[in-house]
Formats: C-alpha cells, structure tokens, sequence
C-alpha cells in the first residue's frame, strides 16, 4: 500500500515492479487469467510498462520506451490516480479502472478486446499493490 502523502514517481514504478511477484503469490488469480496471452501497456502515464502477459503470468515486465514493442492495448493513469486507487479503501470514482477512465485520470486505447474480455482479471492484477485488502476468490 502506498500512502497518498508520500506518493512519488519512484514509488509507484516500484509498486508496478513488484506486480509479477504479487501475481506468483496468486494462484487463483493466475487461474482466472489462464485463457490471456497479450501485450500491454500498462502503468503511470509517464513510465509505463510492457507487459507481457502468457496463460495468466506476466512473463516480463520491461520499462517502456522499448524500441520497436508492440502492444495491444495500453492503460496508463497519473502517479495520483494509482496513490489512490492502491489506498486500502480508495475513493468513489478512484476505485475502479473504467472509474478513472471515465474521471479523466487514465487513457484506455488500442484494441481494447484482451482488457474488456478479461476486465476482472486486470483489475484484480493492478490492484495487488493495495493488499492486505485484496482477496482473490
């Protein structure tokens, strides 16, 4: 969890870092994304991430720019939105992915089929910095 008071660039780019190990610790979650095979772009609007994704596992997690990676979508949000939406109990309108979207404080573009066909997964997956919060059935 990241304290909205202490929220720096750093610290989130950190936070994204450790998705992949929060994911190994999450079997079920791995499960539910067993049928998502994609490249992502995911992360601060700033830094963001590749993120490639295989059977449920992020495989690699490269900072982006990466010269000549493609991706399929990308969802990238402000340092502020993800210090919120990793607070234990964010905010109404700071909770949800399609929340911060609709806010103005994330982009969702490219071919949105892989996130929308897998909207759980993804927003349980981004949510893991928030734990001990998060609980995965």
């Amino acid at each position: 969890m990241i304290s909205a008071s202490t929220a720096t660039d750093a610290a989130i780019i950190e936070a994204f870092a450790g998705i992949p190990a929060l994911l190994q610790n999450t079997p079920a979650l791995i499960a539910r994304g067993r049928f998502l095979d994609c490249e992502c772009l995911l992360g601060p609007v700033n830094h963001a991430f590749h993120a490639s994704i295989r059977q449920g596992r992020i495989v690699d997690l490269t900072p982006a720019p990466v010269l000549m990676r493609s991706w399929q979508f990308s969802y990238r949000a402000s340092v502020a939105a993800w210090t919120e939406y990793w607070q234990v109990a964010p905010r109404p309108g700071f909770h949800d992915l399609l929340a911060l979207t609709k806010r103005g404080e994330a982009v969702l573009e490219g071919d949105l089929h892989p996130f929308m066909t897998h909207l759980q997964y993804f927003k349980d997956v981004l949510a893991l910095p928030r734990q001990p919060a998060t609980v995965v059935s």
